[in-house]
């Protein structure tokens, strides 16, 4: 990548960073991707999201990654992680791989790692698995989600303009897609509340015109 777009480029990753490892009372999942393209000698990060249908469910998630260059006719186990440790399981990744998934919590929904030193021979498929039990009030439900990325490395003299640009525009609309649920969430709320003020202040009128009618019949009934 052009060094003059990595400032910008790690200011938006910082942002999208914070918005994945939010609290879980203000996590926002967003199933992006994963980018497919990495130069040689940088650091690349896999992308793998699987969101919860129903983010209120409790559950417990570990993730694997396989790999198969280009050359291989079978997958190769890399990666396995399982809340709060990894595991690096295949000599050729030692030392080169690391966890960027969701943080302290077992259930996980973001299982991306980074790949760092990218080399030529890191070309080829990963394969991101989660296994995940959701406990259900009828029972737990086990669920096995997984997700692929064709890599390819080249040398970042090649790297086409438009690669950067795409890799920019998908960390600012994941970042412009949080922005957006939060705003609606928080629309909803103002909206709700509202409602409730105005309810409250109708049964408030609606209390007071019944108290000054029944003092105008008492009074009467003193008069007579």
């Amino acid at each position: 990548m052009s060094r003059k777009f990595r400032p910008f480029l790690s200011l938006v990753m910082f942002f999208v960073y914070v918005g994945w490892t939010a609290p879980l009372c203000c996590a926002i999942c967003v199933e992006v991707d994963s980018l497919t393209e990495a130069a040689a000698g940088d650091s690349f990060m896999l992308g793998c999201i699987s969101c919860k249908r129903r983010q209120e469910v409790p559950g417990i998630t570990t993730v694997d990654w396989h790999f198969k260059s280009s050359k291989a006719d079978e997958f190769s186990h890399i990666f396995h992680y399982d809340y709060p440790l990894s595991t690096i399981l295949h000599e050729d990744f030692e030392d080169r791989l690391e966890w960027h998934g969701t943080k302290g919590t077992e259930d996980i929904q973001i299982g991306a790692i980074f790949i760092h030193n990218v080399t030529f021979n890191d070309t080829g498929t990963f394969l991101c698995t989660f296994e995940r039990t959701l406990f259900l009030p009828a029972g737990e439900e086990h669920i096995q989600i997984q997700k692929t990325v064709q890599l390819t490395v080249v040398p970042e003299a090649k790297r086409a303009l438009t690669a950067v640009i795409s890799e920019i525009m998908m960390y600012v609309v994941i970042v412009f897609l949080q922005l957006w649920i939060i705003g609606t969430l928080i629309y909803c709320y103002k909206k709700i509340y509202a409602e409730n003020e105005a309810e409250v202040a109708r049964k408030a009128l609606a209390a007071q015109k019944e108290l000054t009618e029944a003092k105008d019949n008492c009074d009467g009934v003193h008069l007579e």
